[in-house]
């Protein structure tokens, strides 16, 4: 990386070693190209361009010199909302159908067509049946499973007037949905609407526009991903606490190195297995190698690590020089967040990438594709030819540059309360005592405009001296954990308050929830203590924040979360400040129709403030003293 000292790219050490190692070796990554991108488009960047259609691409001057309407006349207000309004329904389309694909594994067990998958918690399965209509008495687990699966797929088609986890939603919150007329219909059916909406001649009404693109957001929040979570948890177990280890440390120089990466357990679940099995373990000691090591990066790294407890290798910045140690054999991939630059670069090393999903194809990339039928005969592949891959390693170009961080992981929401005595009780007094003045959901990716780690750690650290209880999820998770704050030890960094509660429960003050999708167990967390309470989720001391994200997944949970109530700290603005119509509405309009809004501080310290702010007000309204 030429221009910039690796010590202004990221905050970790791993990091810093391999952007060298990657320069002294000539190799390409992300901050590279960055660099060779400078400077971006100002319209893109307002989203006032458009490409909806080939009268153009029009864009709007956002000085009054230049053009103020595209060719079909559309303004900066309703370019700007069509353009942010795709860009969630593509946010929403993806965890979503994630979501969906575990439904298809579930009714393929519920049906007897794989012998590769189960139902891993079955209690849980009678419970969300339970919890969806579905009588559960008399009945073995398989009529379950297929008669929950019957009802969770009609939640993705559009005949339906609500959806199936809306029950959890306070009654407050979902009167002020009827009021708006953003009740979530359908997964799909909101999505589809959005992309004909946005379609010339279709809504040109700003507002209008952004009204839906919260629907479509709210139909991934609480539908979507909590159908991959609830899913997740019964096919693959609920999560419970254990300790692994974080960052380039979790390579081993002596073994077969196979990374897991993208959002779904599906695929990595049947890597794992294969890997453990003992005669490839055989195969692989026969090849030279001590054993086989299966190390995660970002979600699918996140799932296994919560459930298996796997290591995590990095987050999204990691992906590329991960490879660069020279150490890793295979990298695994599902879907999502998967950059075509690791073809190039595994094409520098011995290394290999392996794609296994008909949605998701790399060019110059070993397809192996999985589905619920064929997943641990594929799985074995895999490893067999990682086992083969490792013959050709060159070890002159192995640097393994860091010893791994412990973390502790495997808070889910049953976890949680399990700790409490089963009751949120425990949580709502320590609340109400001042010892946890609020809860905030640290989530998102890494972003290269940003520091890598600097915006997220450091907010996570600000909160908890302010007694402010920290929920991670997906790259979150990686990039405080390998700052020491995912250990019980760091309540000591925490204020007096959460410090006694941390370690009266044994925990740390930065709880990891899980992967991206798991944002849906925060929200289902909020949900059940505003319950409790008799409130709206608006009226709890508690916030969001996305400090580095760039996705648009990141873009449709964060307004899930301001659509629930709950407000959301950016750390890098979204494409919509060329409108100043909906700048204004993200920023303070929708704290008048939903309760809660947008801010955008890329200041990780500023930022903590603004949620200290926040909670203190929510804190008051309540009659809690701080």
């Amino acid at each position: 990386m030429m221009g910039k000292k690796t010590d202004e790219l990221s905050i970790c050490q791993d990091a810093r070693e391999m952007i060298n190692k990657a320069g002294e070796e000539n190799i390409e990554t992300v901050w590279d190209r960055l660099k060779q991108q400078q400077p971006h488009c100002g319209f893109c960047e307002l989203g006032l361009s458009c490409t909806n259609c080939v009268m153009g691409p029009c864009r709007i001057d956002p000085f009054e010199y230049g053009p103020q309407k595209g060719v079909c006349g559309a303004d900066a207000d309703v370019v700007v909302a069509r353009n942010f309004g795709r860009m969630i329904a593509a946010g929403a389309a993806s965890h979503s159908d994630h979501g969906r694909d575990l439904l298809e594994v579930l009714e393929a067990v519920a049906q007897g067509r794989t012998p590769d998958y189960g139902l891993a918690d079955p209690a849980k399965l009678k419970r969300i049946a339970l919890e969806a209509g579905v009588a559960v008495e008399g009945k073995d687990d398989l009529e379950v499973a297929r008669e929950l699966a019957h009802i969770l797929f009609e939640d993705f088609g559009s005949r339906k007037s609500s959806l199936t986890f809306l029950s959890r939603v306070p009654e407050k919150r979902i009167k002020i949905w009827e009021k708006l007329g953003v009740v979530p219909r359908g997964i799909d059916r909101e999505v589809v609407e959005m992309m004909h909406r946005t379609h010339m001649g279709v809504d040109n009404d700003a507002l209008n526009l952004c009204l839906h693109s919260a629907r479509v957001s709210l139909s991934d929040g609480w539908a979507g991903s909590m159908v991959a979570t609830e899913l997740s948890d019964i096919i693959f177990g609920t999560p419970s606490p254990l300790t692994s280890k974080v960052n380039l440390g979790v390579l081993k120089e002596d073994h077969v190195n196979i990374l897991v990466h993208g959002h779904s357990p599906v695929v990595s679940e049947m890597v794992l297995a294969a890997a453990r099995d003992s005669e490839f373990v055989a195969k692989a000691q026969e090849a030279g190698a001590a054993g086989i090591n299966v190390a995660g990066l970002c979600c699918t790294g996140n799932e296994l690590l919560m459930r298996q407890g796997v290591p995590m290798a990095g987050n999204h910045l990691m992906t590329e020089l991960v490879l660069v140690t020279g150490a890793v054999e295979v990298i695994v991939a599902d879907y999502q967040c998967i950059m075509p630059s690791l073809v190039n670069i595994a094409g520098c090393y011995h290394s290999k990438i392996v794609s296994t999903s008909s949605k998701a194809r790399f060019t110059g990339a070993v397809h192996i594709e999985m589905n619920v039928e064929n997943a641990r005969e594929k799985g074995r592949e895999v490893v067999a030819l990682a086992i083969e891959t490792f013959r050709n390693r060159d070890k002159s170009r192995v640097r393994i540059p860091v010893e791994p961080v412990e973390l502790m992981t495997g808070f889910s929401n049953e976890a949680v309360l399990d700790a409490l005595g089963g009751t949120p009780g425990p949580l709502l007094e320590a609340v109400k005592a001042g010892k946890i003045r609020g809860v905030i959901g640290i989530v998102g990716c890494n972003n290269p405009k940003i520091k890598q780690d600097y915006g997220t750690f450091n907010l996570a650290r600000e909160c908890i001296k302010r007694d402010i209880l920290v929920l991670v999820t997906g790259c979150a998770t990686i990039s405080t954990g390998k700052q020491g704050l995912l250990m019980p030890e760091a309540a000591g960094q925490a204020g007096p308050g959460l410090a006694e509660v941390c370690q009266a429960l044994g925990i740390p003050p930065v709880l990891h929830v899980g992967s991206c999708v798991d944002n849906s167990r925060i929200m289902q967390l909020c949900a059940l203590l505003a319950n409790e309470l008799g409130v709206d989720i608006s009226d709890l001391p508690v916030a969001a924040a996305a400090p580095e994200w760039y996705s648009e997944k990141a873009a449709t949970i964060g307004l899930y979360a301001v659509a629930s109530g709950i407000f959301t700290v950016l750390g890098v603005a979204p494409p919509i400040l060329g409108s100043k119509f909906v700048t204004d509405l993200a920023t303070r309009g929708l704290e008048d129709a939903f309760g809660a809004a947008f801010a955008v501080e890329p200041d990780p310290f500023a930022a903590a403030q603004l949620v200290d702010e926040r909670i203190k007000a929510k804190r008051k309204k309540l009659g809690l003293t701080e």
